[in-house]
């Protein structure tokens, strides 16, 4: 799914999945319902699906029969995608599920013929300008709606504050833009990125805060979260190491206490081409 082979385990896309959907932008998933297809089905092309969550928050939100396509280039995900599929669709409609093995960079723009609906989630951040800009080319091909959710922006707000949030920020921002064989990863500046390269094109974009808002209802996450944000962030900034065992122990010791809250940062992205068709 980007330059860098980083495989994410089920573990924390199960973690996570409870997050996303809370956080998700709703509005534009209900945009979309008033965007049914000419045929009345969807063809719902996932890029970087997973185990299969976008379809499981968006296809009981989505009118109508609903084919989706979970493109990923691991394969025991899709298996667990193939296993655990959505739907209903929101009128009762029936909702189907194919997987397809694939890496989304340098994917021929034929494997999105006919797509009525194309959508991503937690993805865009973690690819580099080059690799966005031909993921565009290749979403802007079948001139139907994108749906990209919950890109990381490099907002962090951890409620009580700390000295050390700031640093920690900076430090796991820098991380997330580090340099790689194939060029920078955009990070949190890739929201953004995509929406000037679809408004090049032409195309509209509404774009919708996405925030995780994480405390003890998502305790293991945030913990898995927080865990992950500090140890980044120390790759990055090496000194940091001598404050962050500390700073983590009492992090977690709020959390189980219940008196840590995290909000993290997301943006939505609904891409409209100039020649999609009118809403129904």
């Amino acid at each position: 799914m980007s330059a860098e082979l980083v495989r994410v385990s089920p573990r924390w896309l199960a973690l996570r999945e409870p997050a996303d959907a809370e956080a998700r932008a709703r509005d534009l998933a209900k945009q979309l319902a008033h965007r049914r297809p000419a045929t009345d089905r969807w063809l719902i092309h996932d890029l970087g699906g997973g185990t299969g969550s976008m379809g499981r928050w968006l296809a009981p939100l989505l009118p109508g029969p609903q084919d989706w396509v979970v493109h990923d280039r691991d394969a025991d995900l899709l298996a667990l995608a193939a296993e655990d599929s959505p739907g209903p669709a929101a009128d009762g409609a029936a909702v189907t599920v194919a997987t397809q093995c694939s890496d989304i960079i340098g994917l021929d723009p034929s494997a999105l013929a006919g797509a009525t609906l194309v959508t991503a989630s937690a993805l865009l951040d973690m690819l580099t300008a080059r690799e966005l800009s031909e993921l565009v080319t290749v979403c802007a091909g079948p001139k139907c709606p994108v749906l990209l959710a919950l890109s990381v922006t490099g907002r962090v707000e951890l409620t009580p504050s700390d000295p050390l949030d700031r640093r920690l920020t900076d430090a796991f921002n820098a991380h997330q833009r580090r340099a790689t064989d194939h060029g920078a990863l955009l990070g949190p500046d890739a929201a953004a990125f995509a929406a000037d390269a679809f408004r090049a094109r032409g195309a509209e974009v509404v774009m919708r805060d996405s925030p995780w808002r994480l405390g003890r209802e998502h305790a293991e996450l945030t913990a898995e979260w927080l865990r992950g944000w500090v140890g980044a962030a120390c790759d990055q900034d090496k000194p940091l190491s001598r404050s962050a065992d500390d700073y983590a122990r009492s992090r977690l010791a709020q959390l189980a206490a219940g008196e840590l809250t995290v909000t993290v940062h997301h943006a939505d992205l609904l891409v409209i081409s100039p020649q999609a068709s009118s809403p129904c």
